[in-house]
């Protein structure tokens, strides 16, 4: 029987700086996504994540650095794969706009949209921020505190008015397509609370998009004009696809859910679906838009020197309390705002005092009676959930565990709801230790039941903090249980 499979993205980044705490956040959320459909859910997974080489920012970031823009973001992405590395990403594959593959797959869509009729050559004169690679109208334009006005809302910085010859996409003839795609596909704008603004956005009317420029060199020619080069987000967004179109991965498009911050939701909710339409390709099923971290209540920007860099991240309490803080914090889709002593205090509070003190109090009691432990009717660990094992269980703690719960959250991506549901299981494992006073009774019926218990708590932790979640599988699967080291040492 062939899996079902799950395809999941984020953006692909830019390689102008060394990856923070913004990159690691929605990368973090794909990798527990990608891990629970592989591990929980028993899915084929395709996990993409990379580099958007190609644009403006990155030609003029090269020059300043005295370098070619090709030699300065290959000195760059090993950080960004470094940093993955770090904080145990799982990605399947790692995609460069810089690739042959992906340069022909752009070529080609354009080509696909252009013969449609599409695209068209006209001049454009607008505002542009070539740090957003996005283009303002006059009312988007913002004024600083410092009083200079005609700023990027995003950046604060003045903002520069083009005017040179460009190709356009009919972004315009779309607006009736859209608005089906979004009421035929309730999930399609995620989370819910921010379709409204897309949604009347797209109803105010669309303009054509200027999707080609002259005035700089580093990016992919036009098919049909090599004297144009693709705008940086026509060049960028089919990324998604072009990760599909390798022999065997046809399987994976349309994607499942690109995941984005809620700055950039307006190209891939609105641009891309539109692009994919045009070309008779098929649209992704959701687009989910989360919010943005703080730091100091700003937000996270290298540009406005307010960055938390990986290493930072996990130097204070570890890889695993960094993914479980940045799940845990905040529901996924709000802002949130990064402290240093609130990661602290989930970590010693929850990860060590919680789930540490249970599996080294249990790990300790089973340890001195040097036996295996069985219990009436074995259970099937990895079926939980899926076959009403828990249900059919004899085990009576085991019961106190909703999984379907649990899974219902996850499908909906609350993941802070999703570990305040584990671990209030956690809180029931540790009250059944102290109210059956298990140190005294050394009952071992008591144990069993506890030993299983913390094995599915390993098996739903495991796409939040693999590290520890297969430290846990492998002590409490062992055919002898011994006590091992601290799993989260306080600080």
């Amino acid at each position: 029987m062939t899996k079902k499979t799950f395809y999941v993205t984020t953006p692909i980044y830019y390689p102008n700086d060394i990856p923070h705490i913004g990159h690691a956040y929605t990368t973090i959320v794909a990798d527990v996504i990608a891990r629970w459909n592989q591990k929980i859910l028993d899915k084929e997974v395709f996990f993409l994540t990379g580099t958007d080489e190609h644009g403006k920012k990155i030609e003029e970031t090269a020059k300043r650095k005295g370098k070619k823009p090709k030699e300065f973001v290959d000195e760059l992405v090993p950080k960004f794969k470094d940093a993955w590395k770090k904080l145990n990403i799982n990605y399947s594959r790692f995609i460069r706009t810089t690739d042959k593959d992906h340069e022909e797959v752009v070529k080609k869509l354009l080509q696909k949209v252009y013969d449609k009729g599409d695209i068209y050559l006209g001049e454009y004169e607008g505002y542009y921020c070539t740090g957003c690679e996005a283009y303002y109208t006059e009312k988007d334009l913002v004024n600083t505190l410092k009083g200079t006005s005609g700023c990027c809302p995003i950046h604060k910085t003045k903002i520069e008015k083009l005017k040179e010859k460009s190709y356009f996409f009919k972004l315009s003839n779309y607006q009736k397509p859209l608005l089906e795609l979004y009421k035929k596909n309730k999930g399609f704008l995620s989370p819910e609370f921010r379709s409204k603004e897309i949604i009347n956005r797209v109803k105010d009317g669309l303009q054509d998009l200027s999707i080609s420029r002259t005035s700089f060199n580093w990016g992919i020619q036009l098919p049909f004009d090599k004297k144009h080069i693709s705008y940086v987000w026509f060049d960028a967004l089919a990324n998604y696809y072009t990760a599909t179109r390798q022999k065997g991965k046809e399987k994976f498009w349309p994607a499942d859910v690109h995941l984005v911050g809620k700055d950039i939701s307006w190209f891939h909710c609105v641009i891309w679906p539109a692009i994919l339409i045009s070309a008779g390709i098929e649209t992704p099923k959701k687009v989910f838009s989360h919010g943005w971290w703080t730091f100091d209540k700003e937000k996270i920007s290298k540009s406005r020197g307010k960055v938390i860099n990986i290493n930072e991240l996990i130097g204070i309490a570890g890889v695993d309390s960094a993914r479980y803080f940045l799940l845990r914090e905040t529901p996924f889709g709000q802002d949130g705002d990064f402290s240093e002593k609130a990661l602290i205090q989930r970590h010693n509070n929850e990860l060590a005092d919680k789930l540490g003190n249970l599996v080294s109090r249990v790990a300790g009691l089973i340890a001195p009676l040097g036996v295996p432990l069985r219990g009436a009717r074995p259970l099937n660990i990895e079926c939980f959930g899926k076959k009403n094992e828990i249900e059919k269980s004899e085990n009576e703690l085991i019961k106190k565990l909703d999984v379907k719960k649990i899974e219902k959250l996850f499908e909906n991506y609350e993941f802070d709801k999703v570990l305040n549901e584990i671990f209030g299981f956690i809180d029931s494992c540790n009250e059944y230790v102290q109210n059956r006073k298990i140190w005294e009774t050394k009952n071992k019926k008591d144990l069993y039941e506890l030993k299983e218990s913390i094995l599915k708590i390993a098996e739903l932790l495991l796409p939040f903090i693999p590290s520890s979640a297969e430290k846990i599988k492998k002590q409490f699967s062992a055919t002898k249980i011994k006590k091992e080291e601290i799993l989260f040492r306080k600080i």
